[in-house]
């Protein structure tokens, strides 16, 4: 968790912005955690990061083109150098809120040097009792605190896996998104399982629309006074509503074709095509497989976007990419990425089922 001190550092940057930029990750976390920051303040505009695995220098610009006067980054594990050194040149703050874990956790080693405009705020990185990892949205909703957008909070955590102590209250206030006829275990019995999940979904789906429909979304949900709003059949949420639908069929003709690719407890799955979508398939394929290694590789022309799940996979990972130097990976405990080449697959296939064979 954030500490007192860290929260206030974090308003204070806030209050000071006039015109901030949000980068956040491509995901329901990273969305949620923009949302709640920017209808907290009322200002600001927000740029899906699509870039993998860092948030490059190609989206430095954006900074400058719009003006910005402070630059935060939300749920992103890694900054390139060069758009740390863009920003650097700008003179402008960067607030860098995340909770993914890095063994090298130090500035000066990871980019050369260090930044007197960079703030960091994760709480891998502190100490004792405010060690953890929850999610950026918990930790953003723990700044803002607006209990009209608990519902917003909800939909971050419950998208990255995590239950939020404050899931009772939200069921309080909009008991009919979280009913369902069996009892609720975890966050993704939530996810999968509820009217509020549903909505989560969409958001990861709209995501994958183009950067204008991103856009539109963005400013219909800043605008959504409850989650009964997101589904309304208006004009300003219609691109969304369409993307989200049409999707829904694709994603659910790949679910079926990777659940044709068990094998002991593994499944590995790679396809290609026009939609990104990975990291979701694994997720799904983790919770109706929990006992099963995960692997869903969505290949794009020479290289491969894969998205790995299961216990303790991270271990796995760093040992696989050590036969494949141009490769890179990482993330949490149990769910991480990885990018390597497409000509590398069924190699990394093999040296992946040696490592779980050996575990």
């Amino acid at each position: 968790m954030l500490t007192p001190k860290q929260i206030e550092e974090i308003k204070e940057h806030l209050e000071r912005a006039q015109n901030p930029l949000f980068f956040y990750d491509n995901d329901a976390d990273g969305l949620c955690s923009y949302l709640l920051l920017r209808r907290y303040i009322g200002r600001g505009k927000g740029v899906a990061v699509k870039s993998y695995p860092d948030l490059n220098l190609q989206y430095a610009k954006k900074a400058q083109e719009l003006k910005a006067d402070a630059v935060f980054v939300l749920d992103k594990p890694l900054i390139a150098k060069e758009f740390m050194e863009e920003i650097d040149k700008m003179q402008l703050p960067l607030i860098w809120i995340d909770h993914h874990y890095s063994e090298d956790n130090g500035i000066e080693k990871r980019f050369g040097k260090n930044y007197s405009n960079l703030h960091i705020y994760n709480p891998t990185y502190n100490k004792g009792k405010d060690i953890s990892n929850e999610p950026v949205t918990f930790l953003v909703y723990k700044i803002t605190e607006r209990k009209e957008d608990l519902w917003l909070a909800v939909i971050g955590c419950i998208a990255d896996n995590f239950m939020p102590s404050f899931i009772s209250e939200f069921d309080k206030q909009w008991p009919d998104f979280l009913t369902r006829n069996d009892k609720i275990r975890g966050p993704f019995d939530i996810y999968y399982g509820t009217e509020i999940g549903r909505i989560a979904r969409a958001f990861s789906f709209g995501l994958k629309d183009s950067i204008t429909h991103v856009v539109q979304m963005q400013n219909f949900l800043i605008s959504c006074k409850s989650p009964s709003d997101v589904f309304m059949e208006i004009e300003g949420n219609k691109s969304f509503r369409e993307k989200y639908n049409e999707i829904k069929k694709k994603y659910n003709t790949l679910l079926d074709m990777a659940k044709e690719c068990k094998k002991e407890n593994l499944i590995f799955f790679d396809y290609s095509g026009e939609l990104s979508i990975s990291a979701d398939l694994a997720n799904e394929l983790s919770y109706l497989y929990s006992n099963f290694f995960i692997v869903v590789a969505y290949k794009k022309g020479m290289i491969s976007n894969i998205s790995l799940r299961g216990n303790k996979v991270r271990d796995i990972l760093e040992r696989v990419l050590k036969q494949f130097p141009d490769a890179t990976g990482g993330g949490h405990e149990n769910a991480v990425g990885a990018r390597i080449k497409t000509e590398d697959l069924q190699k990394f296939r093999e040296v992946l089922e040696g490592e779980i064979t050996r575990k």
